[in-house]
């Protein structure tokens, strides 16, 4: 009677590993994605049917252990007791492997799982395929035909972006004019030095959809002998809070902290010797002024609000020496925002532009910028020590880069232009957005690396168009959206991105919206009323705009 005792434990042992993979995989996210869902709103009906199949698999474990005591029951009748108690020894140690074995298989799963979801850099470019997934959202919005799309572009975006050499050309001569003026005003032992300044954003970049047409300039700036600046970032090494991820600082130091010059600043000389460069009466006496001005307080930390209000000082005083040689007028556009200017005529029209004051990162195109209003979404830092770095000038760069590649009239732009417009005119109608034009132009970079350049003819505009939409509805459902040059290995070695950054851990642009659930919902309503309204909203202004000039709904606040 031992041997059908044995031979019915190993296929029970069997049927037992065989139902927790089945399961497992039946139940796999990545192999049944559903559509349209986030974690919190499906929570409570996943956790419903995990109870149904725990009490499922509870009773087969019963039903099989009712089984096996009926074979023991079976096994006792026939008088062999001895040989039942040795079997009744080994049957616990076969059970017990076999459920370990289940356990085990069922880690390894999960294990397999993590592994997946959490991955390395962009699946994005690796994973094209995925890209087709989406929510119910989009399903049933028709977008126009390709006729309609390039009509509407070029009655209402094509003239905006012939506009832009010409005002671009006027505000760089004021800029230019104005830094120069600056830097005559300002102390060159104790104010910072102000450097050329850098257009940035899509003035520079040729997408801009809509009007005013403000032009965006970076403005580094150093400080004055004998400090340094010492620059600290969230990759260097040191463990750093999520929520710093992005972030740099900047400390203030003295250059003769970190002398590798002359020897005189390392051997202590004697009375009777004396260096032929530095005399004591040529040494540079501490200025606490910039310490006091600039850094944060009791820190020698570089204090971004300390630098806008200098800056909006220097600007002023710049301003009233150069004023009379110009017929208009300058303010500052926006009061939380000191590098926003807004050039007044007499006739009436104004012309804005924006300059900030950034810090070069070593010798490279990053650099630490005091404010970043482009992004809204980004988590504001526990103190002004705290500055974002930007990688705008790559952004550019990367752009040029990958148009040589492309056909001519590529529409890589013109899906970023119309897109931008919609958002636009969206938000106009349901209010501000946590969605920011700086995140779907992150969307077109991604899927410029990923689809091949034959692509984005200018004939596949509305595929585009699609597949950018399709893309920031996966993004926004996954609450996923990585920083293009932070953590991406596969950038060309031409654009000499530093590559401390491309190793570091990808950065996730919608990590804010994991704990701002309400600006995550408001985003998601934004989003679908923009795809439910989008071939209204084309049709609409191709119809009503025959010059080209699009009214915008209300006035754009930069």
């Amino acid at each position: 009677m031992l041997q059908p005792r044995k031979d019915f434990v190993m296929p029970a042992g069997i049927f037992r590993v065989c139902l927790v993979v089945i399961t497992a995989i039946v139940n796999h996210p990545l192999l049944f994605p559903k559509e349209n869902v986030t974690v919190l709103e499906n929570a409570e009906e996943v956790i419903q049917k995990m109870k149904e199949r725990e009490e499922n698999l509870r009773l087969e474990q019963l039903k099989l252990e009712q089984e096996i005591a009926d074979q023991e029951i079976l096994a006792e009748t026939s008088g062999k007791v001895t040989e039942s108690e040795n079997q009744y020894n080994h049957d616990p140690l076969s059970w017990n492997f076999w459920t370990a074995l289940s356990m085990l298989v069922f880690l390894l799963i999960e294990l397999w799982r993590q592994d997946h979801q959490e991955g390395n850099w962009q699946d994005y470019a690796n994973e094209e395929d995925e890209i087709a997934i989406l929510g119910k959202a989009f399903k049933g919005v028709v977008l126009p035909n390709k006729d309609t799309l390039a009509n509407f572009y070029e009655r209402c975006l094509q003239t905006v972006t012939s506009d832009i050499p010409r005002n671009r050309e006027l505000v760089e001569g004021f800029a230019d004019d104005l830094l120069e003026a600056l830097r005559s005003v300002c102390n060159r032992d104790a104010d910072m030095e102000v450097e050329e300044s850098i257009g940035i954003g899509s003035m520079y970049e040729n997408w801009r959809a809509h009007k005013p047409l403000a032009c965006d300039f970076i403005v580094p700036f150093t400080p004055p002998e004998p400090y340094c600046f010492q620059l600290e970032t969230w990759c260097s090494g040191e463990s750093v809070p999520p929520d710093k991820q992005g972030y740099g600082m900047i400390k203030i130091c003295r250059a003769d902290e970190n002398s590798t010059g002359c020897i005189c600043d390392k051997t202590k000389l004697g009375e009777d010797l004396l260096c032929l460069l530095h005399s004591k009466m040529s040494q540079p006496q501490p200025s606490h002024h910039m310490e006091d001005l600039l850094c944060y307080k009791g820190t020698r930390y570089l204090d971004a609000d300390q630098v806008m209000t200098w800056f909006q000082f220097a600007l002023t005083k710049a301003w009233n020496k150069i004023s009379h040689k110009y017929e208009f007028n300058l303010t500052f556009n926006i009061l939380d925002y000191p590098g926003a200017l807004k050039i007044k005529f007499r006739s009436g029209k104004t012309i804005t532009f924006n300059l900030t004051p950034v810090v070069q990162y070593l010798d490279s195109d990053v650099y630490f910028i005091s404010h970043f209003p482009c992004s809204s979404l980004a988590e504001d830092p526990t103190s002004s020590i705290h500055w974002f770095l930007t990688f705008a000038v790559y952004e550019k760069r990367y752009i040029q880069f990958v148009s040589k590649a492309l056909p001519s009239n590529s529409c890589h732009l013109s899906c970023l232009q119309v897109l931008s417009f919609l958002h636009e005119k969206q938000c106009s109608l349901t209010g501000p957005s946590s969605l920011t034009n700086y995140h779907l132009k992150t969307v077109m970079l991604h899927l410029l690396q990923v689809h091949p350049g034959l692509d984005w003819a200018p004939g596949n505009l509305g595929a585009r168009l699609q597949d950018m939409l399709k893309f920031l509805e996966k993004s926004l459902q996954e609450k996923k959206l990585y920083h293009f040059f932070i953590g991406n290995r596969y950038l060309p070695e031409e654009l000499g991105v530093p590559l401390g950054f491309q190793m570091a851990e990808p950065l996730n642009l919608f990590r804010p919206f994991v704990l701002q659930r309400s600006a995550y919902r408001a985003t998601m309503d934004m989003f679908h009323e923009m795809l439910k309204n989008t071939s209204a909203l084309i049709n609409e202004y191709t119809m009503h705009v025959p010059n080209g000039r699009a009214t915008p709904l209300n006035k754009e606040s930069l």
